[in-house]
């Protein structure tokens, strides 16, 4: 898929597709997304790594989730995650308080969390694949 063939209106999150931190937030994401706003794309796929380039993002130094809404802006690290909890509905919409924290703060922390992801939540040996029931959300 190329890039202006991405759904129209849709915010694409590109996340760890071998993470178990981040097929669970994809899980979440999921079932708390009411507006059906969100679509997915992992990192290691052909489709990720044409956004990263596209954004300007080097794909061999990326240990983060991003928002990418084609045509409007891009959200990294922490950023990012503060984009999607405003889309989202559930617990996660109170990750939008820490924006009022300094970027560099919350990137901190951020950055803590991506070096230990596999050392605390593992690591999958092949991308996540979709059930037929959210198949339509993966590009």
């Amino acid at each position: 898929m190329e890039l202006q063939n991405l759904p129209k209106g849709k915010k694409i999150i590109v996340f760890d597709g071998v993470c178990n931190l981040c097929d669970a937030s994809v899980h979440y994401v999921i079932k708390h997304d009411k507006n059906d706003l969100f679509r997915f794309v992992a990192l290691q796929s052909d489709l990720g790594q044409t956004i990263l380039k596209h954004i300007g993002i080097n794909p061999s130094h990326i240990d983060s989730i991003i928002l990418y809404e084609p045509g409007v802006a891009y959200y990294y690290k922490s950023s990012a995650v503060v984009e999607i909890a405003k889309g989202l509905s559930g617990i996660f919409t109170w990750f939008t308080l820490f924006q009022i924290l300094p970027t560099v703060l919350r990137d901190y922390v951020y950055d803590y969390v991506a070096k230990n992801r596999y050392k605390w939540y593992g690591k999958k040996q092949v991308c996540l694949v979709p059930n037929e029931e959210v198949v339509s959300k993966f590009l």
